[in-house]
């Protein structure tokens, strides 16, 4: 029988082409998830002015912090970002940043350099999506980011190393866990104090959050924070496991006013080699909404023994206990903060006015009071001005705290 050799070569053909069409296809697609990503680009150029009643001179800072990143499309699931960010003084160097070494100034908290803010791989699949590598990390939108934020305010952000899950499999439910391996510091690579080295942080650090929606009063939020220092001279003070839970809701009255609410108990412990004893924290806010208007009455309590306080290390902590920046670390005594907060509109600019009472939680000494105002205008989508003053009455000398004022002045473009 004579073998018929053709249909076989045909056959070879033909799988080598759809093999080499489908080789072509996946490199074609690929190339399109790279070549067809998103650029982003924003800068923010700020004036800042701080006077104090102590020695220290008058600070004044011009600076602009630039923003370059690149996210690729998506390849089966897999897709990626990075981010440039460099922050340059426009001025003179009137003020401490911390790393200029012009000490004799009040501080200013934006030292120059240029640096990779986020750089990670990211994949979404099966209700869930995984990123490793460089990344800002938050779990409550701005400026809410009372326990883990990326200090949004500063020019310099804070980003992590890390690797962050979360799964919405199921119904009104997110799950999000985070492991981090280091936390890149708002002072730059040339910060070295402490626990910061090089601008940096290690870490050994895991982060736990749930989220539930489907309750009629309001969201839910639980959560573990269990922070593990790796510098081993400063292990005992600051490695702590932090548990809590967080109710936020809001029902109308009528057609044009509405009551909302937040209710938030956390506790915070010694965790892996650090030594601290019990410390809470309470939250609890009232307030009413009307055409655009909101105002409420906040409670919140920092617990401290005078020797140990309850602390939130990652947070964005200058939203919380007024601007100034007086109390980013809550003193060993603990901190009692009843504000007040009206937001609105002005000619449509953003207004925000807060005044703030300070007592320590133990011996109730006062700790000063501060008035903050904001107004802030966006238009044509991408440009944003505003004007933002803080002015802080310290409390008790035994405190250490000085009367303080700060101006700022800002100009803002996002692409």
């Amino acid at each position: 029988m004579k073998f018929n050799r053709k249909p076989l070569v045909l056959a070879l053909l033909a799988a080598g082409v759809t093999s080499m069409t489908t080789a072509v296809q996946a490199e074609d697609s690929f190339y399109k998830a790279l070549s067809d990503g998103k650029v982003s680009f924003s800068a923010r150029a700020r004036y800042e002015a701080v006077d104090q009643d102590n020695a220290l001179k008058d600070a004044d800072a011009f600076t602009l912090r630039t923003t370059l990143g690149y996210k690729t499309g998506s390849f089966h699931g897999f897709s990626a970002f990075g981010e440039f960010e460099d922050v340059s003084d426009l001025s003179s160097d009137d003020y401490n940043s911390t790393t200029n070494g012009e000490g004799a100034y009040s501080v200013i908290a934006d030292p120059e350099g240029t640096e990779v803010n986020q750089a990670y791989l990211q994949y979404n699949g099966f209700d869930t999506e995984f990123k490793f590598g460089r990344q800002e990390l938050t779990y409550r939108g701005a400026p809410f980011h009372r326990f883990i934020g990326n200090v949004l305010w500063r020019q310099n952000h804070q980003s992590f190393d890390a690797l962050t899950i979360q799964n919405t499999s199921f119904a009104d439910t997110t799950l999000s866990y985070a492991y981090i391996d280091e936390v890149h510091t708002i002072f730059g690579d040339d910060r070295n104090a402490g626990l910061i080295q090089d601008g940096d942080i290690d870490m050994d650090s895991h982060l736990f959050n749930v989220k539930y929606s489907g309750l009629s009063m309001g969201k839910l939020e639980a959560y573990a924070y269990l922070l593990d220092y790796e510098d081993a001279a400063d292990d005992n003070a600051n490695s702590t496991a932090t548990y809590g839970a967080r109710l936020t809701g809001a029902q109308p009255l009528n057609d044009d006013w509405k009551v909302i609410y937040t209710a938030e108990y956390a506790t915070q412990d010694d965790y892996a080699d650090g030594e601290m004893d019990d410390q809470g924290y309470y939250l609890g806010e009232v307030g009413f909404k009307y055409k655009g208007w909101l105002a409420k009455v906040s409670y919140e309590v920092q617990e401290g023994d005078g020797t140990y306080s309850f602390k939130t290390p990652l947070g964005t902590n200058h939203a919380y206990q007024g601007w100034a920046d007086q109390y980013l670390s809550t003193p060993a005594a603990g901190l009692e903060d009843i504000y007040a907060t009206v937001v609105g509109k002005v000619l449509g600019a953003k207004l925000i006015v807060s005044y703030h009472d300070f007592e320590t939680d133990e011996d109730s000494v006062d700790a000063g009071d501060e008035l903050d105002i904001l107004l802030a205008k966006k238009f044509a989508k991408h440009y944003t001005v505003g004007l933002k003053y803080s002015d802080f009455d310290a409390g008790h000398a035994s405190l250490g705290k000085v009367d303080t004022e700060k101006l700022w002045v800002w100009g803002q473009v996002n692409f």
